[in-house]
């Protein structure tokens, strides 16, 4: 069985997380076949969007633990995350095309940092959010000591990191985590519907708003205000932004090409 799944259908690339009976936690079958999505992704310009989720009853529970070696002397986790973790977000943020995210079950660890790395995040009523690196002694990776403050806040992130408690689906709309939690019969639908769209959308736009919003962490206002309108330039040249506005002008809707 493969780890994971991929199909292309009408410009979204759909990527499942395919190990249910292991709720879908990370080993290097699933590493592998994720970067191969990736690079997929950003190859392919028939690609202009991207939609991620688990089979089965669960989203994703993290590392796999039982295929690491414990009894050697010496652990170096840090490897693991040089090899495989920290590749995967930086190419997901530097991905030119939009992500989305639909969470159908726990999301642990590890798997819960993935999802929050994903531009836009769905999550069924019953999904829930937990980080539970501390349990078993360690700290939050795949991004989630820098996913959780900017979104959360600095006192919720750092309970949810110190406790390990369970966040539900609604708590984490609620707290700005993921853009929507969504009825279990219901995720599916919006999850496509929210990919199709944004597949039929100007995709050259679309993933300059993405580097403009995650440049925005680390950039003053002087700054951010040089980069929007070096990005205004860019997509000023292109195709999908004449035909915008003729669209707009002839009161139709648009057909963008993604360029």
């Amino acid at each position: 069985m493969e780890p994971v799944l991929v199909a292309l259908e009408a410009g979204v690339l759909r990527i499942t997380l395919n190990r249910p009976e292991k709720l879908n936690a990370f080993n290097p079958g699933v590493h592998k076949g994720l970067a191969d999505a990736m690079a997929r992704a950003e190859s392919e310009s028939a690609i202009r969007c991207l939609l991620i989720t688990g089979a089965g009853r669960g989203f994703c529970a993290g590392q796999d633990l039982g295929e690491r070696d414990m009894k050697a002397a010496a652990i170096d986790l840090g490897s693991g995350l040089d090899t495989w973790y920290n590749p995967l977000v930086r190419r997901m943020r530097a991905l030119p095309k939009p992500i989305v995210c639909a969470v159908n079950g726990v999301a642990a660890g590890a798997g819960a940092n993935f999802a929050l790395a994903c531009d836009i995040v769905l999550a069924a009523r019953s999904a829930s959010f937990i980080q539970a690196f501390v349990k078993i002694g360690l700290v939050p990776d795949c991004g989630g000591s820098y996913f959780l403050p900017r979104l959360a806040g600095m006192q919720r992130a750092m309970a949810l990191a110190m406790t390990g408690d369970r966040l539900s689906a609604e708590d984490a709309e609620r707290w700005g985590l993921i853009w929507k939690c969504v009825d279990d019969a219901n995720l599916k639908q919006e999850s496509e519907k929210l990919s199709q769209a944004l597949a039929k959308g100007p995709t050259k736009s679309l993933g300059l708003i993405k580097r403009a919003m995650y440049s925005s962490a680390n950039n003053d206002l002087s700054a951010q205000l040089d980069l929007e309108r070096d990005l205004q330039r860019e997509i000023g040249k292109g195709e999908d932004y004449r035909e915008g506005v003729a669209a707009f002008l002839e009161k139709r809707a648009p057909q963008f090409k993604g360029r």
